[in-house]
C-alpha cells in the first residue's frame, strides 16, 4: 500500500475506473512575460513552460484524439481528462478559451476539463462563463483549476519574480470554489530561500483551504533563465537530493490525507537545462521517497492535527 493518497487512486474513487489526463497545449503566454506584469517571466521558467512534451501546432481536438487513441490502447482506459497545461490558460481572451474548451467537449469519453493558470488570472465572471458553457454543452463534465502557487513564502515568490502573492492564491481558491471548480495546486519544494518551515506551512495552508490535489516539483534550471545564470556563476546552491526527499516526506506528513498527490517530483527536459533532478531519473527519486517513508513507517497525514481549534481539545472528554 502506498504511504500517500495517489492521484490515480483519487481519480478511480471519483470516476469508478482508471482515468488518464490528456495534455493539451495552446498558443499563449502569460502576463509575467508579455509586459502586463513583467517581461522576464519567473526566474526559473523556460520558453516552453510546462508544455515541453508536445507542440501546440495541432487543434485541441486533434491533440486529444491522438493522445486518447495512444493512451487508451496502451493502458486500456475509457475515461479521460482534457488538461490544458501550458502557460496561463485563463489569460486568454474569454471567447478564445471558450472556443478551445468547447472543442474539447466534442471528444468522446472526456469526463473533466482542467485549466492550468496563475492565481492572478482568475476572477468570478470569467469562471462563471466557462462553467455556463460546460453546463450547456455537457453538464456532466467536471471543471478543475490547477493553480501555480510554488510556495507560500511571499518573499520567495518575490525573489524568483513570480509576480503574484500568497493572498492572490487564496483569493483564487475561494473564487474557484464559488464557481464549483475543483482545485489543484503546484508547489516547488526547493526554491532558493525556502526552508523546512516553509515546507510545513505549504502543507498547512493547502490543507486549510481544502484543495483537492497537489503536484510537487523539484526546481530545474533551464538555460537562459536568471536562476540558471546564478547557478553557473556560483551564486545559487541547490539543496541535496537527501534534503529534497526529507522535504517531500515532511510535506506529506503535514498534508490532509484526503488531498490527492499527483506527483512527488516532476519530469524535466535534460536538453537545454543546467540542472535537472540531481542527474537522476524522476521515477528513481520517487521510489527512493517511498522506500524512505516505508523504512521510517510514516505516511501522509501523520501530523495533520492543527486545524479546527486543536487547543480546545483539552475541553473535550
Amino acid at each position: 500500500m502506498e504511504p500517500y493518497y495517489k492521484y490515480s487512486a483519487y481519480l478511480r474513487d471519483r470516476y469508478g475506473e482508471k482515468t488518464y489526463k490528456l495534455p493539451v497545449n495552446l498558443p499563449l503566454t502569460c502576463p509575467n512575460r508579455d509586459g502586463q506584469l513583467g517581461t522576464e517571466g519567473c526566474f526559473y521558467c523556460g520558453e516552453q513552460a510546462a508544455g515541453f512534451e508536445s507542440e501546440p501546432d495541432e487543434s485541441v481536438r486533434e491533440q486529444l484524439l491522438e493522445l486518447r487513441e495512444y493512451i487508451g490502447d496502451r493502458y486500456k482506459v475509457d475515461k479521460f481528462i482534457a488538461y490544458f497545461q501550458n502557460f496561463t490558460n485563463t489569460y486568454l481572451p474569454l471567447n478564445n478559451l471558450k472556443s478551445y474548451v468547447r472543442e474539447a467537449l466534442t471528444v468522446d469519453d472526456i469526463v473533466e476539463v482542467i485549466l492550468s493558470t496563475r492565481p492572478d488570472c482568475v476572477n468570478y465572471e470569467y469562471l462563471q462563463e466557462i462553467k455556463n458553457l460546460v453546463q450547456t454543452v455537457k453538464p456532466e463534465i467536471n471543471l478543475t483549476l490547477e493553480l501555480g502557487l510554488q510556495t507560500i513564502n511571499y518573499r520567495t515568490l518575490q525573489n524568483v519574480n513570480r509576480g503574484h502573492s500568497l493572498a492572490q492564491f487564496i483569493d483564487a481558491v475561494l473564487t474557484a470554489r464559488t464557481s464549483d471548480f475543483g482545485i489543484g495546486a503546484h508547489l516547488i519544494l526547493n526554491l532558493p530561500g525556502d526552508e523546512m518551515i516553509d515546507v510545513k506551512e505549504n502543507a498547512r495552508v493547502l490543507s486549510a483551504l481544502r484543495v483537492d490535489n497537489v503536484k510537487l516539483h523539484a526546481l530545474y534550471l533551464r538555460e537562459g533563465t536568471e536562476l540558471a545564470r546564478q547557478f553557473k556563476a556560483g551564486e545559487l546552491e541547490m539543496i541535496s537530493l537527501e534534503e529534497y526527499i526529507d522535504r517531500v516526506i515532511t510535506f506529506l506528513r503535514y498534508l490532509d490525507p484526503r488531498i490527492a498527490v499527483q506527483r512527488l517530483i516532476g519530469r524535466a527536459p535534460e536538453e537545454g537545462s543546467v540542472f535537472v533532478n540531481w542527474d537522476m531519473s524522476w521515477w528513481k527519486i520517487h521510489d527512493m521517497i517511498i522506500e524512505e517513508m516505508n523504512e521510517r513507517e510514516v505516511e501522509q497525514g501523520d501530523f495533520f492535527d492543527y486545524l479546527q481549534g486543536p487547543a480546545l481539545n483539552k475541553f473535550q472528554g
